[in-house]
């Protein structure tokens, strides 16, 4: 009788155990059917990551049911082998665990999504991949000037998001205010100076403006913040060598080196183009008067 028991829960066990592995192999098939199938029908590439990453989250869900529903008759003992070993799951796999929280805080609380630029661990570049575990990042700057890929690819776990603060470039005010300043020599026209980069600055930068500020008064309602003005402005200091104008502006995060570079271009053109009223100032250095220095030199044969 216990032969015949034994021999019956083991057939069970068994027989349970291939029907699981069998259905995790058709649900892993299909899901690779629907990831191929839907390259066919959806083209835009964000959209196509979106579905791509619906249908993973699809499939889990989907093995995680068929295994419940199998293994319904054993939830009970389950329940309690897991109740006795949480302690020990919880710390060995604390890193693992708060990864997945910080990934369900991530989507839920709408921190960033994937193409958004952040800095998330001490790491600065464009979100490619959202996984459960860890988020995947093309790095920007490091070596490479400005806000350019360098081409490294960095993986940065989800736990991160609990411990450091995240920097977001582009979820609700997807700009950026940069500022460039421009030495000019004293006497100078700086009436005219700031004509110059007003005016490049309108050309350049000035089509933001508008883009901007609708940006902007949805943050003012949603956040206590103050109204800023997104308009450029110029204000002008004075050092010790030179009278220096800065130009503050509102540029897109995207487009910050490529705005710098047309600004500067603009502005020194026209500046060589009014030379005799505005010159650019650098640093130069004055060689002041030396003391006179008297030396008396002795005849040999006298010293002798």
């Amino acid at each position: 009788m216990d032969e015949s028991l034994d021999t019956l829960i083991t057939n069970t066990t068994l027989a349970n155990f291939l029907v699981a592995l069998t259905g995790l192999l058709i649900i892993t098939i299909i899901i690779r059917l629907i990831r191929r199938s839907i390259h066919r029908y959806i083209k835009d590439q964000d959209n196509w990551y979106r579905a791509r990453k619906a249908v993973n989250i699809l499939g889990y869900i989907t093995a995680v049911i068929f295994l419940a529903v199998l293994y319904s008759d054993m939830i009970g003992g389950i329940t309690v082998v897991l109740g006795m070993a949480s302690a020990g799951i919880a710390f060995s796999l604390r890193e693992v665990i708060i990864s997945i929280a910080g990934w369900l805080t991530i989507l839920a609380g709408g921190m960033f999504k994937s193409g958004d630029r952040v800095e998330l661990g001490g790491v600065t570049g464009d979100v490619i991949d959202l996984g459960i575990l860890r988020t995947t990042i093309m790095e920007t700057g490091q070596w490479v000037d400005g806000d350019l890929y360098n081409g490294r690819i960095v993986k940065v776990a989800n736990s991160f998001v609990f411990q450091q603060p995240v920097y977001n470039y582009s979820t609700d005010f997807p700009f950026l205010w940069d500022e460039i300043k421009i030495p000019v020599k004293f006497g100078s026209d700086y009436t005219l100076a700031r004509e110059i980069i007003n005016r490049a600055a309108n050309n350049t930068v000035g089509r933001y403006a508008e883009e901007t500020q609708q940006h902007w008064d949805t943050m003012v309602r949603k956040f206590r913040i103050e109204n800023a003005t997104t308009k450029p402005m110029v204000t002008l200091a004075v050092s010790d060598n030179w009278a220096e104008f800065t130009l503050r502006y509102v540029v897109e995060y995207k487009f910050r080196r490529i705005i710098k570079d047309q600004l500067f271009t603009e502005i020194l053109q026209d500046i060589e183009t009014h030379s005799d009223k505005v010159n650019l100032a650098s640093a130069t250095f004055e060689v002041v008067d030396a003391p006179p220095v008297k030396v008396h030199l002795k005849d040999h044969k006298e010293k002798n």
